[in-house]
């Protein structure tokens, strides 16, 4: 994928990757972080590069005249590429290998296949990646600075207000981490009873603690971010570390010491960010059911989610299933 072009400039994102040891990220609606190789985008992981690679080559295209009747899907069509808002430093979503320039990850592969189907076969090389944050990305959908954004982005009400979401892709929600030596010991919210518990600060996790956990063995313990909570985890200050699953999978990729255990507690659905003012909103929904009805969803999520989860595959979220 060496036609890939990043903007703000590439050289900042990937120096902000290799920064971070453990996979830092903020909650799930956040733009996170990360430092090793994406998933199958390292040079020594062959196979899975090449299963990667395989599920992105192998996906739909769209018939030119659906592409057509679409002034959204029309206008990628003629600038000869997407322009995606979102994240180039998750570990296992959508992460930039420096070696390759190539990125890769579910999120990732959910724009390269986009991409592909609206551009064609190599289409999925044609992807202008905009680096966006919690503060900018609404505002980016509207202003049409870019195409979309698919950054782990949480579908809400309050957002819904402003932009379009194509989706629901991918269901997460809140999840626990422990040492991987415990991960047959403590398996869901229902083992977190006496155990000492940490979460981000000003996240989703404390109200899902509250809401979930019975009688942990005190206030739970609030940190600034990922790193600070994965260490305390490391530590053994705490026993669980409760936060997003997106977050902690990433984790998990970094530092094998560290596993995701269970399935999440809480629902949290992630969507396509669209203009509320373009006619993208049915074409996407098309394409994400076309992924869908031919596999291409569940190949993509066992080259990369399935790599760092110990689960079956899950069936994909239904299209248009928005929260209220």
């Amino acid at each position: 994928m060496t036609s890939t072009s990043f903007r703000p400039a590439r050289r900042a994102v990937v120096a902000a990757a290799a920064a971070l040891p453990l996979g830092a990220a903020l909650a799930a609606c956040s733009s996170d972080t990360g430092d090793a190789p994406s998933l199958g985008g390292g040079s020594d992981d062959g196979g899975a590069s090449s299963a990667y690679d395989g599920v992105i080559a192998g996906g739909p295209v769209a018939e030119d005249a659906d592409v057509q009747k679409s002034a959204w899907a029309k206008k990628i069509k003629d600038a000869g590429k997407l322009t995606r808002g979102g994240t180039t430093a998750n570990q296992v979503f959508s992460l930039i290998d420096p070696s390759t320039n190539k990125v890769t990850g579910f999120d990732a592969g959910i724009t390269q296949l986009l991409a592909r189907y609206i551009l064609g076969d190599g289409g999925e090389e044609k992807v202008d990646y905009v680096d966006t944050t919690v503060d900018t990305r609404e505002k980016l959908v509207q202003n049409n600075s870019v195409d979309c954004v698919i950054a782990t982005y949480s579908i809400t009400p309050e957002r819904m207000d402003l932009i379009d979401f194509g989706g629901p892709y991918y269901l997460s929600g809140t999840a626990i981490q422990v040492r991987t030596e415990d991960k047959d010991s403590i398996t869901g919210p229902e083992d977190l009873t006496g155990k000492k518990l940490v979460t981000q600060s000003n996240s989703t996790g404390i109200q899902a603690i509250e809401e979930h956990v019975k009688d942990p063995d005190g206030k739970p313990e609030t940190l600034a971010d990922n790193e600070s909570c994965v260490a305390a985890l490391k530590q053994k200050r705490v026993d669980a570390y409760v936060l997003d699953q997106g977050v902690l999978l990433g984790n998990s990729k970094a530092d094998p010491s560290v596993t995701v255990v269970g399935k999440p507690f809480t629902e949290d659905p992630y969507g396509i960010g669209l203009n509320k003012d373009s006619d993208a909103l049915d074409f996407v929904n098309g394409f994400l059911k076309a992924i869908e009805d031919d596999g291409t969803w569940k190949k993509l999520y066992e080259a990369t989610i399935g790599q760092v989860i110990e689960d079956e595959t899950p069936e994909p979220p239904t299209i248009g299933d928005l929260p209220s």
